[in-house]
């Protein structure tokens, strides 16, 4: 599946980017919430992301990567059939945050940056329906993909299933680019951040790249 990465879209043209990813079918609007303080950087407001899903009709991806995030779920207007991902490192209360993200009927996901151990989610496996592997510190677009966290998705998706949870799927974040779209797949992710490298690469069009993406995706 398609997570397109808007922060990664031309800013003067979303609507017509937006657009161009409901014409060729992603599946998700990947929104990044960045505060300054876990990551340094600032992304979206909350006005930008209830415009986003106002225009795009799409289901939302929502990426809180901030301290605290169960003081600032409620800015954002989660409903059934979006997924939130919740940071393991982000905050001491991650099963409480977890467990509000379930309550707004939306898919829970834990994130997991390339340094923190895969043994972090064994006691939320019963609580999350998506494990997001970070292939870069998170952050920033255009980063080259840490080598090692391929290997991480094919460890992370041999755990799920040898443990009984092979439902839940495995997000790909970070650099998922036409050389590393392949790679993931083959190690076991499903879902598929598509950014700067990929799905919004200007030297084509956004569906020729969803296109080319989704052939990669085996």
């Amino acid at each position: 599946m398609i997570s397109a990465s808007i922060m990664c879209g031309d800013a003067l043209n979303l609507g017509d980017d937006i657009a161009a990813l409901r014409q060729c079918g992603a599946e998700y609007l990947h929104c990044d919430i960045m505060d300054g303080h876990f990551v340094p950087n600032l992304m979206l407001s909350t006005a930008q992301i209830a415009a986003f899903k106002a225009e795009s009709g799409m289901k939302l991806d929502i990426h809180m990567m901030t301290e605290q995030p169960e003081n600032k779920l409620a800015w954002f207007a989660v409903s059934s059939g979006d997924l939130v991902s919740i940071h393991y490192e982000s905050t001491p209360h991650v099963h409480r945050a977890i467990e509000m993200v379930k309550k707004t009927g939306a898919t829970a996901a834990l994130a997991l940056n390339p340094s923190t151990p895969l043994g972090c989610a064994l006691e939320l496996l019963p609580d999350i329906g998506m494990l997001l592997v970070m292939t870069v510190n998170p952050g920033y677009a255009s980063q080259v993909c840490v080598p090692q966290t391929i290997e991480k998705i094919r460890r992370a998706r041999c755990m799920l299933d040898d443990r009984g949870y092979g439902d839940i799927w495995i997000e790909a974040d970070g650099n998922c680019s036409f050389r590393n779209i392949g790679r993931m797949s083959q190690a076991g992710a499903n879902v598929f951040v598509l950014g700067s490298s990929s799905l919004f690469d200007k030297t084509n069009t956004i569906a020729y790249n969803a296109q080319k993406a989704r052939a990669l995706m085996v």
